[in-house]
């Protein structure tokens, strides 16, 4: 089950990678880097992600586009798009955004990244009810 779960994952990011790249080409672009991480938003050390500062700092892009504003970060997405922007390169996210309260999208993160990181799942159940108790709480 797991293989067929990752298996619809892969297919998800390749979607997106190909919607992404055909609206920059829409746009006018030519030369485009595609850059993926396969890790939860709340994960500073991504690859893909100190590549792409990089790539900004350096000036050699002039435009970001993403499917959605978690795919780049779960917080903080004014700062990085404040950042990008401070080394002339905008953000642009294609597609409209789901709303969701804050609570939801924590969980939803820390569930992701139970399964990512290879948390074992009584753990992780525990620790998403146990957030879920606290927020309930609130």
């Amino acid at each position: 089950m797991q293989g067929s779960a990752r298996l619809i994952k892969k297919e998800d990011i390749e979607r997106q990678k190909r919607k992404l790249v055909e609206y920059a080409k829409s746009k006018g672009y030519r030369d485009i880097d595609v850059i993926e991480d396969v890790a939860s938003g709340l994960n500073e050390n991504r690859k893909g992600l100190s590549k792409l500062f990089k790539l900004v700092a350096e000036r050699q892009i002039e435009a970001v586009f993403t499917t959605y504003k978690d795919r780049l970060t779960r917080f903080g997405f004014k700062y990085l798009e404040a950042f990008f922007s401070s080394y002339g390169c905008r953000v642009e996210t294609i597609d409209s955004e789901e709303i969701k309260e804050p609570q939801q999208e924590l969980v939803e993160d820390l569930s992701f990244a139970g399964r990512v990181y290879g948390a074992r799942s009584h753990k992780k159940s525990r620790v998403v009810e146990a957030v879920e108790n606290a927020i309930r709480d609130c």
